[in-house]
Parts: C-alpha cells; sequence; structure tokens
C-alpha cells in the first residue's frame, strides 16, 4: 500500500473557538459600533436611522435599534465558530489520509496503518473524516464484507447531516429574531404616536409623519441586518453540509472501492 503524505500533526491538539469568548467579543464589537456610530452621525438623520439616537420612545442607548444590533453581532460570532469548525472539516480532505492513486488496493493487513494515521484527529464532535475511517476500518475488519462497511458509511453520514443541521438551531432563532425586533419597534412606534394623539386630541402632521419614520426606522434597520445573516447563514451552512458530502465521496473512492476481500 502507497502510504500519505501527511501525518496527524495537530492528533488531539485542535479546539473549536471558545463560545463564551467569541461570545464576549461580539458583545464589544457591537458596543463599539454604536459608540463609533453615535459619535459619527449624532442627531443626524443617519444616527436616528442606524441608532435611534436622541429617542423620543426610549432612553438612549437602550433603543429597539442597538438592541438589534446586538443580536446582529452575536450572529456573526455563532456563524465565525461554524465557519472555522467548517473549513477545518474540508481541510481534511487535503490532507491525504488515504491512498489516492489509481494502483493501490487495501489489504486487510494495510487497514491498522491507517487507523493509526488518523486516531486522535477526531472527537465525539469534530473530525468527520478522520472518524469515518476509522469507523469503516473497524467495521471491515470485524464483519470481512464491503457491503456491511457501506451500510455502516450510509448510516454515518446520515447521522452526520443532522448533527451539522442541529448545530443551527440557535443561528436561524437569531435569524429570525432580528427582523421580529424590527416588527416590535414599528409596533411601538405606532402605538406610542396613535396614543399621543388620543391624549392630545389634536393631530400634528409634521410631527405624527416624524414620529412614524423613526417608528418604521426600526424595520429598516432590522431587515437590512437580517439579509446579511441569512446570506452568510447559507454560505457558512454550504461549507459543512459540503463536507459531509465530500467525506462520503472520498470514503467511498479511496476506501471502500479499494477494499480487498480474501477468498
Amino acid at each position: 500500500m502507497a502510504a500519505g503524505a501527511s501525518g496527524a500533526s495537530d492528533a488531539g491538539t485542535w479546539e473549536p473557538p471558545d463560545r463564551k469568548t467569541v461570545f464576549g467579543i461580539s458583545l464589544i464589537a457591537a458596543a463599539g459600533w454604536i459608540a463609533v456610530g453615535t459619535l459619527l452621525f449624532g442627531a443626524s438623520r443617519t444616527g436616528r436611522l442606524l441608532f435611534d439616537y436622541d429617542s423620543a420612545q426610549f432612553t438612549y442607548p437602550f433603543t429597539i435599534q442597538n438592541f438589534t444590533h446586538l443580536v446582529f453581532f452575536i450572529a456573526l460570532g455563532e456563524l465565525y465558530i461554524r465557519w472555522t469548525i467548517g473549513r477545518r472539516e474540508l481541510g481534511f480532505l487535503r490532507r491525504n489520509l488515504l491512498p489516492e492513486d489509481d494502483e493501490t488496493v487495501l489489504e486487510r493487513s494495510d487497514l491498522g496503518a491507517i487507523r493509526k494515521k488518523v486516531a486522535g484527529l477526531f472527537s465525539l464532535d469534530h473530525g468527520f473524516l478522520p472518524s469515518m475511517i476509522n469507523l469503516c476500518v473497524l467495521q471491515f475488519q470485524s464483519g470481512r464484507s464491503v457491503d456491511q462497511t457501506v451500510a455502516v458509511m450510509q448510516g454515518n453520514l446520515e447521522l452526520l447531516q443532522h448533527r451539522v443541521d442541529l448545530r443551527y438551531t440557535l443561528i436561524r432563532y437569531l435569524v429570525w429574531f432580528i427582523p421580529t425586533l424590527g416588527f416590535i419597534g414599528t409596533a411601538v412606534g405606532l402605538g406610542l404616536t396613535l396614543g399621543a394623539v388620543a391624549m392630545t386630541g389634536t393631530a400634528d402632521i409634521g410631527a405624527i409623519a416624524g414620529q412614524l419614520s423613526v417608528a418604521f426606522d426600526t424595520t429598516i434597520v432590522a431587515l437590512f441586518e437580517s439579509a446579511i445573516t441569512v446570506f452568510l447563514l447559507h454560505v457558512v451552512q454550504e461549507q459543512e453540509e459540503l463536507s459531509v458530502n465530500h467525506v462520503g465521496t472520498y470514503t467511498l473512492k479511496n476506501l471502500i472501492n479499494r477494499l480487498y476481500v480474501e477468498a
């Protein structure tokens, strides 16, 4: 058997980004964006649009827009974690964990070296490809059946797809929550405006128009940030799902199809 060129140089050493650390950085980044934006735009129309500066309904900086920015940056932090993990999963495909030439055939005696090569490269949650290789080698060594090994691989691929989907539950909630905040801000603004008209018994068209424009600003900001997070969500999730698909193709081509069953 022709041995692969890459070793397990980071065996057991890699850890995904710490969620608490990323959460803290996201909060700091959101606070920085609000502070810098406030200094730059102040009470201008842009400042009222982005931050509801000098708000008539809320005590600044505790406005709907600023809370939306906070959730937006938290979502970006979660997406960064998933992007980092997905990038590493795809990186395993370039590490030559299996022979990739057109001549190598794998006998049972060759599989121990392959298992040793991937040992320490995977954990319960990460390392899709080395974990799949280890599982398939174990199955073939115990059952000596290619069909059973293929069945195990297919079952594990389904579990991996489901696991990846579950990891995006929080991000999908945040993506839904951002525009919801905008609609809540608009509803609150409309309610306060109509309440003020009812209390005074007069309708100053100019004042009402100004208050309504601020009320709809929350939805504009929320929809814009929601569009960004939805786009990034699809890009990042596609990367991680693609890694699962490549794991199946790579394992089938370079392990399953090379197995030699002794008569």
